[in-house]
């Protein structure tokens, strides 16, 4: 009886040992995977460049609803009315060498003309009078398009005033530049083919970009990277050598 209890407690003795053993293996094991287990990859960014620093799709970025439909053609009938009426003015006015007011007058001398004489002929065909609806600009549109008229004209002013004083030559070199470019472009056109082509392009450059906005995007950035090099070269050769008052670098 007591060699089979002295067997018995020496199993349990050596069964306990070989736990313990398979145990601290396996722990070790684990601890080994887990040494040698590759490193978790880190998220990457998600920052991509865009055009003006946006953070919106296109169709937000032109305030969206009925205006950003037409100007990306998503309503195609509107948009073909709005250039179209466009393209008959440019017409009218660059290539019949109309001029507004002639047009304005001649316009409304003939739908005078149709009203008065639908009027009176409405009473020998037995026709109801057209009903002229009575046409009122509100208030509150007014004011409110001059709220907004004013707020850009003032920050206009700001941006004009603050290059004014010479404390930010960057921004003074690419007012310089933008304006200089506008002038040899306006040599090249009339005042009224300039504001077309900008009308035609409303409807163009905003429809090609949103449809290759990766690709510009990435030019743009290539761009952008190129002329800051080429800042950086002239600041350092030239502009810093200039003693200008309040001088802010970025």
């Amino acid at each position: 009886m007591a060699a089979v209890d002295t067997e018995s407690f020496d199993d349990k003795i050596e069964d306990k040992f070989h736990g313990s053993d398979s145990d601290s293996f396996s722990d070790s094991e684990d601890d080994h995977n887990i040494n040698n287990r590759p490193p978790i990859p880190l998220a990457k960014s998600n920052t991509v460049y865009r055009l003006f620093g946006r953070d919106r799709p296109v169709h937000k970025v032109l305030g969206g609803g009925k205006p950003a439909d037409i100007l990306l053609w998503r309503n195609k009938k509107c948009t073909a009315i709005a250039l179209g009426a466009g393209t008959a003015l440019w017409v009218f006015f660059e290539l019949m060498q109309y001029n507004l007011i002639t047009l304005v007058c001649h316009l409304m001398i003939l739908a005078l003309a149709a009203l008065f004489l639908w009027s009176n002929a409405s009473v020998f065909i037995h026709k109801s009078p057209l009903q002229i609806p009575h046409v009122v600009i509100p208030q509150e549109c007014v004011f409110e398009a001059a709220s907004v008229l004013r707020i850009e004209i003032n920050q206009v002013f700001a941006i004009l005033r603050e290059i004014g004083t010479g404390r930010d030559i960057k921004k003074f070199l690419t007012v310089i530049a933008g304006l200089w470019f506008i002038s040899v472009i306006g040599s090249c056109f009339n005042f009224l083919t300039l504001f077309y082509i900008f009308y035609v392009s409303l409807f163009t450059l905003p429809l090609v970009y949103e449809k290759n906005e990766d690709q510009v995007d990435a030019l743009a950035e290539k761009a952008m990277i190129e002329i800051k090099k080429q800042y950086a070269v002239l600041d350092a050769k030239v502009l810093s050598q200039i003693p200008i008052a309040g001088f802010k670098k970025d």
